[in-house]
Order: C-alpha cells, then structure tokens, then sequence
C-alpha cells in the first residue's frame, strides 16, 4: 500500500508551508532573504537496480534555498541606516567570531565603534591620522569622538586685480594713513594652536607697472613686513616670480613663533578697473569637534567638524561569496561562511562584483507577500491531496480485510 507516498507528501508539504510561514513572517525584517523548500523524488535502491516499471516511494526536501535577490530600498533619517545596492554582504566582528550580513542599521556604541543591534562590530579599513585610507586586514569601524587637530596656517593664494589707474602715493607708507596706499584687503590665518589672526595686505603704487606690498599681523606695527614688489608688464599680467618668499610673524601666545605664511598671487592682474579680489584661500583651521557623518557609495565614512573641515575615519568593506547558498543561516541576519560557500572575497564597495552603498537607507525584505500567500495555498492544496491519498489507501486496505 501507498501509506509511505502518502506520509511523504504530507511532510514535505508542511516543509513547504513552514518555508512559506517563515517569509511571511520576516516580510518586514530589513535584509531578510526569502527561502524556498525545493524537493526530490525517492526511489528504492538495491543491488540488481530497478525495473522499468519501478514505482517511486515518495518525496523529501531536498534543499531550503534562499533567493538573494535585491530588495527595495527605502530612506531613513540615520545616517548610519546603509543599504546594499547589489551584490555584497558586511562584515561582522563578534568578539573574534566574523559574521556576515544584509541588514545595514547600525549604530554608534559607547566605546564610539560602528556596531549592529547585537552589538556586533562592522568591519572595514582603517585611516591613518591624515585621513588617508589604508587597506589591509579588515578591523573594527571607530568612530573617533577626539577634536580635530588645529592646522598652522603655511600657504595662501589670493586672485586680485590692482587697478592700473591709480596714482603714487606722496607719502611713506603708513598702515593707519589709507592715503599712503592704493587699496587693502584682509586675510584669516591660524597659529599651532587653532588661534585665528588678521592678515592685513597694503598694496602701495611705487612706478607705472610696479607695486609694493607690505603686510601687518593682527594690526600691531612691529609685525609690519614688506615692501614686497609686485610687477606686471603692459599687458596687466603678474611678471614676479610665485610663490613668494615666506613672511614671518613672531607670535607671543605660545603658539610656535614664527608664524610663516607663503603668499602666492598666481593669476592676479593690473587692469583699469577697480581694485577687487576674487579668490583668497589658506591651508591653516582651528580645532573642531564632531558634528555629522556621511557614507559615500564607495564605503567612505567621512567626519564633518564644527570648523567646517571633513577627514576620512574609515571605510567599510563588503564580501563577496562563489555560492552564497552555501553559508549557513546563523538568525539574526548573520550568516557564516562554510566549505560550500567558499571564502569571502573582500573588496571596497563598488568595485569588482561588488554593490554601491547608500547611506540614510536601508534594503527591505525580497518577499513578494502576494507570491508567499499563492503559494501558501498551493502547499495546502499539496496537503489536502496527500491526506486524501492516504485516506484512499485506507479505504482500499479496509476493502481487503473486510474479504471472506
């Protein structure tokens, strides 16, 4: 009799409505991956082989698979809420033991690393203290809470046209007389330590052609430096030499003295028009503290400081596997790697088979909930016609007990 067919069916369809149950019920889990029940025939083996008109004793399950397809992606208001756009998965460090995931929410924890709601950590590579990434050995992601170093001020580049119609000056120069000088800007530099200054620039009209420059820190006379000579030819086109030579100011506030600054006013001009500047930029900033984060597409996480600079704290990397089927489903969204999957190819995101991140969002589940519910009542139809199977063998096996 057919009891065994019969049996078989009748598990095998409550496997594929427990695979059907257990989608459903993560269609809300973030970076959750479906899973179908995939099933074999059975036959009976022995050692002469079979016939041709062998009969099948059944069904089993003959693997649960999950379809790591994309899922949607949706927008959140946290920054550290990243979604995998394509292939890739992040990886986990719990307390040496590497893990590896869809679900891109994280968090800062108290000890300032990058981690998930398990307080697993995410891994990636390390900047150094200029802010360059390293690649190496994946580490733990550390969100470095520390001010941000102030930067001496060493260079500036100013764009400026001196007006080629102004007269010589009858009188020395003096910086408190504005009719010793043509025209004057100002420009802020930093000290060792964070501290801004005033950079006053006195342009003086010497001869047709030829200017003087002279320079004062932070309006005290015994910074005065210059005069410093400015050519152009009759084009109106800078003839001196750039950069210049470093101008020093000695500084009394236990900063390092002396302050040094290299001016450079490549592409300034003497045309007959009025005195303007139109680019004055300096490498020097005060100290900044934290306030924001961003992830780039290529895995970058970037620091924005409350002096208005950014630095790279680290970047975070994705793994790759020849056969994801083959990892091995921890819960929690973590999966681990085993000898089927084969060993995770790392890589910095959007490059290679990788995906691109995208930060302040997040993937959503691949469940398909309309497709889950068809085939929930497709696995109770496989159910109801299994029992019905076996309900048939019984009525036939009653028949041959019932003969005289």
């Amino acid at each position: 009799m057919g009891f065994q067919q019969g049996l078989s069916g009748l598990n095998a369809a409550a496997k594929g409505l427990d695979a059907v149950s257990n989608n459903v019920s993560n269609a809300g889990t973030v970076g959750f991956k479906g899973a179908a029940a995939q099933f074999a025939d059975v036959y009976a083996a022995s050692i002469a082989g079979g016939g041709a008109s062998q009969i099948g004793i059944g069904t089993n399950v003959a693997a649960v698979k999950q379809q790591f397809t994309q899922g949607n992606i949706s927008v959140t208001n946290n920054p550290l809420d990243v979604a995998i756009n394509g292939s890739g998965f992040y990886r986990m460090n719990n307390n040496g033991s590497v893990t590896f995931t869809r679900n891109g929410q994280f968090l800062v924890d108290k000890s300032g690393y990058v981690v998930n709601s398990a307080g697993y950590r995410l891994t990636g590579y390390a900047a150094n203290a200029s802010g360059v990434i390293v690649p190496s050995s994946p580490t733990d992601i550390l969100i470095s809470s520390a001010d941000l170093t102030p930067n001496a001020t060493t260079t500036g580049q100013l764009g400026l046209n001196l007006d080629s119609r102004a007269t010589v000056p009858a009188a020395a120069f003096n910086y408190t007389d504005p009719t010793t000088y043509n025209s004057s800007t100002a420009m802020t530099v930093y000290d060792s330590l964070g501290n801004s200054h005033t950079q006053s620039l006195y342009f003086r009209k010497t001869a047709a052609n030829t200017w003087a420059m002279y320079t004062i820190l932070d309006a005290a006379a015994a910074s005065q430096t210059g005069p410093t000579t400015l050519g152009f030819d009759g084009a109106g086109v800078l003839t001196t030499a750039m950069p210049l030579g470093a101008l020093n100011y000695a500084l009394a506030n236990g900063a390092t003295s002396p302050l040094s600054v290299a001016l450079d006013f490549t592409g300034s001009t003497q045309f007959g028009s009025t005195f303007g500047v139109n680019k004055m930029v300096q490498n020097g900033y005060t100290s900044g503290r934290l306030s924001g984060l961003s992830i780039a597409a290529d895995g970058v996480v970037q620091g924005r400081y409350s002096n208005g600079q950014s630095r790279n704290l680290g970047q975070i990397v994705l793994a790759n596997f020849a056969n994801p089927n083959g990892l091995q489903s921890l819960g929690g969204n973590q999966w681990t790697e085993t000898s089927a999957s084969g060993q995770p190819l790392i890589g910095a995101p959007n490059s290679g088979s990788l995906g691109a991140l995208q930060s302040a969002a997040v993937e959503e589940s691949n469940i398909d909930l309309t497709g889950e519910l068809v085939n929930m009542i497709t696995q109770q139809r496989n159910y109801q016609a299994n029992a019905q199977s076996i309900k048939t063998q019984d009525a036939i096996l009653q028949t041959l007990v019932n003969l005289r």
